[in-house]
């Protein structure tokens, strides 16, 4: 009865991950354009909903800062409406040795708080560290809303989303690590930081993706501490079920930029 049930189990959640393929994409933003629609949505959240940042540009609601320059940013589209589902970026240090500041963004603010003394960005090669961050979901893609202005929010008061359609949205957090993790390995890094809230790192173990933490408690935004993960040991630590979705999402980023998948030939040639 057990394996029966667990085998059911294992069957609706390799169903789920199917259909969220089939209902989301995964976009490389590299237009003007795609990059406006990821900073038009963590307006709405980080500027509009959360009060956390002051826009970069409150009359056309877009939230960005300096870090984006150096930046390779995704989102997650849904694909019948269109709308921007998701977004995060994966901050770079920048190779320019006369940029002002060539560190990540934690360690601008939050380095007295970076205590280990292994994984630490200033003891890492430079050209193996990243930040992922400004991870966003979309108002009308949470199961359990709060009040907040902008284009999603408008958008979703027309679009009525099928209760299948739900049942995925829980997964495009998941997907947005996914991509994470597929950006490292296009970018040739492997040591990835971020600052989170302590409860994401545990609900991330979940899904096998297990952070250490390298850092002191701040207050950020609320209680946040820095986190470290190897991209090498996350992929050979994500779950089987969720190999094939992140398969398919790093297929569909490597497609959409030939300089990385260059890069990524030479490499395997070499």
């Amino acid at each position: 009865m057990n394996s029966c049930s667990s085998d059911s189990n294992a069957e609706s959640s390799t169903q789920l991950l199917e259909r969220f393929r089939s209902e989301f994409r995964f976009k490389l933003a590299k237009s003007d354009e795609e990059k406006r629609r990821i900073y038009r949505l963590r307006y709405e959240i980080y500027c509009d909903e959360l009060g956390y940042e002051e826009p970069a540009d409150a009359h056309e609601r877009l939230e960005y800062d300096e870090y984006d320059e150096r930046s390779v940013h995704c989102l997650i589209e849904h694909r019948r409406s269109g709308i921007t589902a998701g977004c995060m970026r994966l901050v770079l240090p920048s190779s320019d040795n006369d940029c002002r500041d060539t560190r990540l963004p934690l360690q601008s603010y939050a380095g007295q708080s970076l205590t280990h003394d292994v994984f630490h960005p200033a003891l890492l090669d430079k050209k193996e560290i990243c930040e992922v961050s400004r991870l966003a979901i979309s108002l009308p893609f949470r199961r359990r809303s709060v009040k907040g202005g902008g284009e999603s929010s408008a958008t979703s008061h027309f679009l009525e989303f099928t209760r299948d359609e739900k049942q995925t949205f829980p997964v495009i957090v998941v997907g947005l690590f996914l991509a994470t993790y597929a950006l490292v390995g296009m970018t040739h890094r492997r040591h990835v930081f971020a600052m989170m809230e302590p409860k994401l790192p545990r609900l991330l173990a979940m899904s096998g993706f297990h952070f250490t933490q390298v850092g002191d408690n701040i207050d950020f935004h609320g209680k946040r501490s820095a986190f470290y993960i190897d991209q090498h040991k996350a992929e050979k630590e994500i779950h089987a079920k969720l190999l094939p979705l992140y398969r398919h999402i790093q297929d569909e980023l490597e497609s959409q930029e030939t300089h990385f998948t260059e890069q990524k030939s030479l490499s395997t040639t070499s």
